[in-house]
C-alpha cells in the first residue's frame, strides 16, 4: 500500500499516515511560473494500491487539477489501484439542476475522477447521498457522526442537550444523531414570507431550558447557523452548539459566529483549517484521521468498510 497527499491538506494527510504507521510516498506537486501544474512521483509504484489523498476545497479547482493530474500519473506507472480519499468532495452542493441552463458540477467532477483513472473513491459527509451514484467505480461515503458522538459524550455530559437540525433538509442527519445518543429531536423550519423579507424561523419542538446541539454537513458563510441559534436562544434554549463535519468557513465566517449567541462550533478536519481558525475561541477542530484511515486500511484489505458504522 502506498500514501500519497496532495497539497491542500498535509496535516490530515500525515494524521492517516502516522494511524496507519505507513509514511507518504515522496511525491513532488508544485505549480510552474504559468501556475500551470506539475507532478512527479518519487518512487516505484508499479503494482502497488495506492491512496491519493486530496480534500478539493478551496481553492477548488487547483486542488481538483491536482487530484486529476496525481492519478494520471499513477495510471502512467503502473499502479495496481488507485483510490482517490477526497474527505471534502467540491462541487457537492451544483448536484442538480436548480433552473434552466445549468449544470450538475457535482456528476461533471465525478467523470472527471473516473476519467482520470481512479479505481476507486473514499469520501465523507457528501452533502447529497445519492452524489455515490454519480460515480462510474465503486464509492465509498463515511460519515463522521462517530467522532461528533464521541465528542458530544465528553463536553456535553452534564448538559439536558437536545440534537437541532438547521433546517428541514438535514433532519435525517440529526435524527440519526439524536437517535444514537438517546435525546430528543429539535427542527428549525426557516422560510421567507416574501421575496426581499429576512427569513422567519419556527421551532419544531420544546427547547426551553436545553442546551441545543445542531448538527449539519457544511458551514460556509456560517448565516443558516447563526440566525438558527438566535432563534432557539429567542425560545429559551440555554446554550447553543454546533457540529459540521466540512468547515468551508468563507466570507468572514468565524468572526460572524463569534459575534453569535453560540457558545462554540465544532468542526472536522476534513478540510484543512486556517490559522485564524486555530486562534478562534468559538471552534474547536475534530480529526477524522483515525476513521479515514481505518477505512484505507479496510479497502487495501479487501474487508467491509460499513462494518465501522455497525
Amino acid at each position: 500500500m502506498k500514501l500519497i497527499s496532495c497539497n491542500a491538506n498535509r496535516p490530515l494527510a500525515e494524521a492517516i499516515a502516522d494511524h496507519l504507521d505507513c509514511p507518504l510516498s515522496n511525491a513532488e506537486i508544485k505549480n510552474f511560473a504559468d501556475n500551470e501544474i506539475f507532478v512527479r512521483i518519487n518512487e516505484n509504484v508499479r503494482g502497488e494500491d495506492v491512496f491519493v489523498i486530496q480534500s478539493t476545497s478551496k481553492p477548488a479547482n487547483d486542488n481538483l487539477m491536482e487530484l486529476l493530474i496525481c492519478i494520471d500519473a499513477l495510471v502512467r506507472a503502473s499502479a495496481s489501484r488507485i483510490t482517490a480519499v477526497i474527505p471534502y468532495f467540491g462541487y457537492a452542493r451544483q448536484d442538480r439542476k436548480t433552473d434552466g441552463r445549468t449544470p450538475i458540477s457535482a456528476k461533471l467532477v465525478a467523470n472527471l475522477i473516473a476519467k482520470a483513472g481512479a479505481d476507486r473513491v473514499l469520501t465523507m459527509d457528501l452533502h447529497a447521498g445519492q452524489i455515490q451514484g454519480f460515480f462510474d467505480v465503486p464509492t465509498d461515503n463515511l460519515v463522521a457522526m462517530p467522532v461528533i458522538e464521541k465528542d458530544i459524550r465528553t463536553s456535553h455530559a452534564s448538559d439536558d442537550v437536545m440534537v437541532v437540525s438547521p433546517d428541514v433538509g438535514g433532519v435525517v442527519r440529526a435524527r440519526n444523531l439524536a437517535n444514537r445518543l438517546g435525546v430528543d429531536l429539535a427542527i428549525v423550519d426557516k422560510r421567507r414570507p416574501e421575496a426581499g423579507k429576512s427569513e422567519v424561523m419556527n421551532i419544531i419542538g420544546d427547547v426551553s431550558g436545553r442546551h441545543c446541539i445542531m448538527v449539519d454537513d457544511i458551514c460556509d458563510s456560517g448565516g443558516t447557523l447563526v440566525n438558527a441559534a438566535a432563534a432557539l436562544k429567542d425560545k429559551g434554549a440555554s446554550g447553543v452548539s454546533a457540529y459540521v463535519t466540512h468547515g468551508v468557513l468563507s466570507n468572514n465566517a468565524v468572526k460572524r459566529i463569534e459575534k453569535s449567541v453560540m457558545d462554540e462550533i465544532v468542526i472536522c478536519d476534513t478540510i484543512r483549517p486556517t490559522e485564524e481558525d486555530f486562534k478562534s475561541k468559538s471552534l474547536r477542530v475534530l480529526s477524522v484521521a483515525p476513521l479515514l484511515g481505518e477505512a484505507i486500511r479496510r479497502i487495501a484489505n479487501n474487508e467491509s468498510v460499513s462494518k465501522l458504522f455497525d
